[in-house]
This record gives C-alpha cells, sequence and structure tokens, in this order.
C-alpha cells in the first residue's frame, strides 16, 4: 500500500523528526493552461485533498550519525507528478547538501511531468541533472529511492541517477506504461516487466528493500559511503567512484 510524503520523512529520520524547508515554493500557472477545469483550481483542490503544499516535501535531520537532506515525492497531489515547483525544490534540496556537506535522500512516487506546465515541466528534467552532476562533483552520496509508482520523467531523469538505487517491493518503475509500449512495439511483455523485481533482475537496481528496513539500510549505507577513509580512496579517481560505492 501506498504511503504520504510525510510519513515516510518521518520513518526516515531519527525520531521522526525533522525540519521542513522550502515550503514556501509552489506551482504557479505561467501558461494559463486549461483542460477540464483551469490549472490553479486543480492546483488549489490538490492541496485541499491531499493536505501539502506541493508534490513533493523536502527536509533536513540527522539519520543515524548523519546530517541527510531528504525529498519524499506524494502521489496525492496531483499523481506526485513534477512541474516548475517540484524542479525547484528537489534543485534547492541538491545545493542544501553541497553547502551543508550532507547525505541526499530522495523518495520518488511519480507519475511523471505535469502537463499542465507543458515544457517547464520538462525543463526539470535537466535542470535537477545538472544539480546532480555537481553533487557528483562533490562527492557527496545522493541514495534513490523508488517506491510504487516511480515512471516518465522523474524515472527518466534524478530517480534513476542515485550512487545506490533501491526500490520497494512489487514497485512499478518505468517510463512509458506496459500498455502503451506493447501498443508501439506489438510485441507482449514479459511477466511483471517494470516491477522492481524484474529490474534488479536486469540490473536496473542495487536491492530491493522493505519500507520497515529502509532507514536501517540507508543508515549502513551512509556509514560506508560518508566514511572519510572510503571517499579518500575515491578521491584517487572519478571512474573510481562508482565502483566503491555501488555493489
Amino acid at each position: 500500500f501506498r504511503i504520504g510524503a510525510r510519513e515516510r520523512l518521518a520513518m526516515l529520520f531519527d525520531d521522526g523528526k525533522y525540519e521542513e524547508l522550502d515550503a514556501e515554493v509552489i506551482s504557479i500557472d505561467p501558461l494559463e493552461f486549461v483542460d477540464t477545469k483551469p490549472y490553479p483550481a486543480r492546483l488549489k483542490q490538490a492541496k485541499k485533498s491531499s493536505g501539502l503544499p506541493e508534490a513533493i516535501i523536502n527536509a533536513r535531520g540527522q539519520v543515524g550519525d548523519h546530517l541527510v537532506f531528504a525529498g519524499a515525492m506524494d502521489m496525492s497531489f496531483i499523481g506526485g507528478s513534477m512541474g516548475s515547483a517540484v524542479g525547484e525544490k528537489v534543485t534547492r534540496l541538491i545545493e542544501r547538501a553541497m553547502q551543508e556537506h550532507g547525505a541526499l535522500v530522495i523518495f520518488s512516487a511519480s507519475g511523471g511531468a505535469r502537463m499542465q506546465e507543458g515544457t517547464l515541466s520538462l525543463m526539470q528534467m535537466a535542470k535537477i541533472s545538472a544539480a546532480l552532476a555537481a553533487l557528483d562533483e562533490a562527492r557527496l552520496p545522493f541514495v534513490s529511492v523508488l517506491t510504487d509508482p516511480t515512471t516518465g520523467g522523474v524515472t527518466a531523469s534524478f530517480a534513476m541517477l542515485g550512487d545506490v538505487i533501491i526500490a520497494e517491493p512489487k514497485a512499478l518503475i518505468g517510463f512509458a506504461g506496459p500498455r502503451v509500449i506493447e501498443q508501439t512495439i506489438r510485441q507482449k511483455l514479459p511477466k511483471d516487466f517494470q516491477k522492481s523485481e524484474f529490474l534488479l533482475e536486469h540490473g536496473m537496481l542495487d536491492a530491493i528493500v522493505d519500507r520497515r528496513e529502509i532507514r536501517d539500510f540507508i543508515i549502513k549505507l551512509l556509514n560506508f559511503m560518508m566514511n572519510p577513509e572510503i571517499s579518500g580512496e575515491a578521491e584517487m579517481g572519478r571512474g573510481h567512484r562508482r565502483a566503491v560505492w555501488r555493489k
């Protein structure tokens, strides 16, 4: 079953305590977009029904012995879609991690880019990827946690750029949906295609972890990844970093 962004963050941080960041960053309507209803009305409805200001919550706190900057997406806010506000919040989270020398953890749960913002939403893929490249240069870890579902532009950008990529059991992970793919290639897809177990078997994930064990798993990862002696080895050559940090 799915859980919300605030619950995920409470499960991650020590004693469930964290400082929420960038809550003032919210979506606007630059295109004056209307489908079955105006975009501002859709945003207002999403805020009321979800109790959230946007499709992602940013937070700072302690996880074990480590300062962690975490983002958790929430499907209840317009399908966890990524618009310009989500892109800005993720980018700010990455920048804060670099400024304060902390680890980055992002829980993805998304239907993809937000169509009501057109190309502005697609631009966030490149914007976030560029920020992650800077995080990589800073030699700070990014743990990407894929939950059900993680699809579209989120999968095609930051969700699959983690130094370590883990997923919950049976999570749907992909770009286009299975039906769209089958109609395009005119072939039947394998059983459990785009499920986390299928992705792990085919080398797209590092691990599948039950949500009750994710906190302990991440602490063990960070104990290793934030170890100065190990990070010192990684500094010997950029090409060795992923070999040191990943399975």
